[in-house]
């Protein structure tokens, strides 16, 4: 599963990025600003910073979600690019929560459009879903997404997601990469 703990952070590692478990703690700092954030993570944090789908709504929700420890992990993850001498934050990628009963977990990301085409959202994906599946009682990742972005279902496609049919809202569609599809 290569999770690893640097202080208080919990973080997983792909080969060019860094993805940093989100706290209640960080989603504060988030909250108050850019600057606040890259002084609390120690990277640089771009100016137009949030990416998209990731607003206030979303800082809120996983707030209240963080306040319970357990969920770290199974919430929002800080991505963050590795440079050879420092980090810059890219985007957002995580999960909705933990497993329902039917062992399955949805996973979400977001990418700053100057980020975006260089693989990034496709490399975290595939982090997320190893991170998911290092858990026994997860049996399947989806995620949902709008039959018009193209892009998003190809990081999709290419960790191993197969269509499933209508997500969980009008318009939209779902997802999923199975436990067994992978063995």
């Amino acid at each position: 599963m290569d999770e690893l703990y640097s202080g208080k952070l919990r973080f997983i590692e792909s080969k060019r990025l860094r993805l940093i478990a989100a706290t209640s703690d960080l989603i504060a700092e988030d909250l108050k600003g850019p600057k606040s954030l890259a002084a609390s993570l120690k990277l640089s944090v771009p100016d137009n910073w949030p990416p998209d789908l990731y607003d206030r709504q979303a800082m809120d929700f996983a707030a209240a979600q963080l306040k319970d420890s357990s969920e770290r992990g199974w919430s929002f993850w800080y991505l963050a690019r590795k440079k050879s001498n420092s980090e810059e934050l890219l985007g957002m990628c995580g999960f909705k929560g933990r497993p329902g009963q039917s062992g399955s977990v949805e996973i979400g990301y977001s990418i700053l459009s100057q980020f975006r085409n260089k693989g990034y959202a496709t490399e975290a994906a595939s982090r997320l879903v190893d991170w998911a599946f290092g858990h026994a009682n997860v049996t399947e990742v989806c995620a949902e997404t709008l039959p018009h972005l193209k892009q998003s279902i190809r990081v999709l496609e290419k960790n191993g997601f197969s269509f499933t049919g209508q997500g969980s809202e009008q318009g939209v569609i779902r997802y999923a990469v199975q436990r067994s599809d992978l063995d």
